[in-house]
């Protein structure tokens, strides 16, 4: 029989995956995680593999004697050895369209939580004072500021649109990015103008070796001092440490951000404590709507691999496939 290991940690597998995989007569089998020797063994006996945050390395896939197709339940994929698996001849896919809408709806609120500075009326009304100008002011008119873009990719060219709705001109740094494929009204600069020019920054790049750390030390020393970070995309884009000594030295204003380089974090971990850095924890993707399309897309690629057929999202290619 036909078997498909699921690896969700977030969330149980329902009748929407066993009603899709009887009509192939597979048997659904949920581990939880890629780690206990348990999941291992299912994991090497599965026709399919679908994860979300788990680590798929060379190893883990050089043990797979049957599968034929490694499924990411969401867009990222910096934890899946695509080479391994093209040399194993497995296909490996993603969603990267399922949460375009929340992920950026969900930078743009991170930008107006600061730009209208809601953490700390919030925290004055709470405390019996209507208005408290010293927590509240100044508060530059949003209209007119400098949203720079790192990553203009689909979540990051939607960033761009609703920014532009707000009035602010967008710069955008993306070495993959022809010019001549920009909007018009967009500026593209390279890496340490947008860096020293922009009052917000919000990062929409995949996590490879050349972005990783892409704001460190070196990086946060040219921003303006009241310029904003916000991070929807990977946590390890951002050097922790040197972010917080920016925040505390008042090199930058602050941060907000969606994902950070473990999740969760402990409890005794420095950014969670400092009230300039907002945190929200890796839900930027969230809605019922992309929660059901993220497993509807992922279950769709499986089952046209598993009845002989090419994925509808790739990203990579069998070497003995067709």
């Amino acid at each position: 029989m036909t078997t498909i290991v699921v690896a969700h940690e977030t969330y149980l597998i329902s009748e929407l995956e066993r009603d899709a995989f009887s009509a192939i007569d597979a048997s659904v089998v949920q581990t939880g995680n890629l780690e206990t020797p348990a999941a291992l063994e299912a994991a090497r006996k599965a026709d399919a593999l679908m994860v979300t945050i788990q680590p798929v390395d060379a190893a883990l896939i050089g043990s797979l004697e049957n599968c034929k197709i490694i499924a990411r339940v969401g867009a990222g994929l910096d934890a899946i050895d695509i080479p391994a698996a093209t040399a194993r001849a497995i296909w490996v896919t993603s969603v990267p369209d399922y949460s375009i809408d929340e992920v950026s709806t969900h930078a743009i609120a991170l930008l107006l939580n600061h730009a209208r500075r809601l953490p700390a009326m919030f925290a004055s009304v709470r405390a019996g004072k209507w208005y408290d100008a010293d927590a509240i002011e100044p508060a530059p008119r949003l209209r007119g500021q400098v949203l720079g873009l790192i990553g203009y990719g689909r979540i990051g060219r939607t960033v761009a649109t609703k920014a532009r709705g707000l009035g602010l001109h967008v710069v955008v740094y993306d070495p993959f990015i022809e010019i001549d494929e920009m909007d018009e009204r967009l500026k593209q600069v390279e890496l340490e103008p947008l860096l020293a020019t922009a009052d917000f920054i919000s990062l929409h790049t995949p996590l490879s070796e050349s972005s990783r750390q892409i704001i460190n030390a070196a990086a946060l020393e040219k921003m303006k001092p009241s310029a904003y970070l916000i991070n929807t995309a990977r946590g390890e884009l951002i050097d922790e440490a040197a972010l917080l000594n920016a925040v505390q030295s008042g090199s930058i204003a602050g941060a907000a951000l969606d994902v950070l380089s473990v999740e969760p974090p402990p409890a005794d971990f420095p950014l969670l404590h400092d009230t300039r850095i907002t945190i929200t924890p890796h839900a930027g993707w969230y809605s019922e709507a992309s929660k059901l399309d993220v497993r509807v897309k992922a279950i769709d690629d499986v089952l046209r691999v598993l009845s002989g057929k090419a994925p509808r999202s790739p990203v990579n290619q069998p070497l003995n496939k067709e």
